[in-house]
């Protein structure tokens, strides 16, 4: 399809978009502001539709807060949860219940408190000025840029450094899911799965490829992919070491993690799912028939799709003794300065 048939059909998605920014910009439709908390109600959001990696980044922001010995707590909508009632996720809640990635945060942060609930605002005014008891130190709202109901304190807009939002195009045409001049909302600007260090120079040319004004803040993260853990007790951590690896995924963009694996095994063998993939009985077979066939290899996903698993244990006992999920940690390059990243912005 040529640029000018795809800008036809995208128009009207255009012009609404355009027209609700527009009556939030301008006052017409009534907000919850916290921007008089400063640092303390941070949002975490994208222009592009996923993969751009805002969980590592939510997790990184989490353990620093929780190093600092301060409390914290993360409002999250629930991505693809079954249920529509708020609730506080626990360790022992599934998937279906809270979304994969509310999910992964608590088992990976008990001490957190989160929460999904498809009107933020009211547990961000429960958290942050609570009428009884202490108010949280943080709070954190995952894919929030979008929701234009609350304004926070905070704003950080992920952007992945392969594909700049003004080179790109709305949805189905593109990964847009809002218009890219939208970041100009951001007072921070993260650009994720950077190479492992970039001059001046070349952060120059990020920073006008994507627009990005000289009062917004600018850093550039790359990721760390962790030694492979089991997804269910009693796996035999001998097939992490071996030369064959059976890799799936149901996520947004799995390249990276195909890149990384390619450099621990001489052999891939790789099944792609949608982005948040529901598996069933019928997954884990073709799963199985393919380990048959390579009986030496290790299945690897990952931690997002550890969770979705987890909801059909018993239909994985033919895998379950090399089936591993790859963590992943998110770090500023080298050069980055950690104490600016933190700094308060009231």
């Amino acid at each position: 399809m040529s640029l000018f048939a795809s800008k036809v059909l995208l128009f009207p998605y255009y012009t609404l978009l355009k027209l609700r920014n527009r009556a939030y910009d301008k006052g017409r439709r009534k907000v919850a502001d916290y921007r008089s908390y400063g640092d303390r109600v941070i949002s975490f959001g994208n222009i592009a539709m996923g993969g751009t990696g805002k969980t590592p980044h939510v997790e990184m922001f989490i353990r620093h807060f929780l190093d600092k010995g301060k409390t914290v707590a993360v409002v999250s909508r629930g991505y693809k949860r079954k249920t529509k009632e708020p609730l506080e996720v626990q360790v022992d809640s599934t998937a279906l219940e809270v979304g994969d990635e509310p999910l992964q945060i608590k088992r990976k942060f008990p001490q957190v408190r989160v929460f999904v609930d498809r009107r933020r605002e009211v547990p961000t005014e429960q958290l942050v000025n609570p009428p009884l008891g202490d108010p949280v130190d943080y709070l954190i709202l995952d894919d929030a840029h979008q929701y234009r109901r609350l304004i926070p304190g905070r704003s950080i807009v992920l952007i992945d450094y392969s594909r700049p939002v003004f080179k790109d195009n709305l949805f189905p045409f593109g990964k847009l899911r809002d218009l890219p001049d939208q970041i100009k909302r951001a007072d921070t600007i993260i650009i994720t799965r950077s190479p492992g260090w970039l001059d001046e120079w070349q952060k120059e040319k990020v920073r006008t490829a994507n627009h990005i004004n000289p009062n917004q803040r600018l850093y550039f993260t790359t990721v760390d992919y962790l030694k492979p853990l089991e997804v269910f007790e009693g796996a035999d951590g001998r097939f992490i070491y071996s030369q064959e690896a059976i890799m799936f995924s149901g996520i947004a963009d799995p390249i990276e993690l195909h890149n990384f694996l390619t450099t621990k095994y001489a052999e891939i063998y790789e099944v792609k799912y949608p982005d948040h993939h529901l598996y069933k009985k019928g997954d884990v077979k073709k799963l199985a028939r393919l380990a048959r066939k390579h009986p030496a290899a290790v299945l690897l996903t990952t931690e997002k799709d550890a969770q979705r698993l987890r909801l059909i244990e018993d239909a994985c006992k033919a895998i379950r003794t090399r089936l591993f999920y790859v963590p992943i940690e998110t770090r500023l390059i080298e050069g980055e300065s950690d104490l600016l990243l933190y700094e308060s912005h009231n």
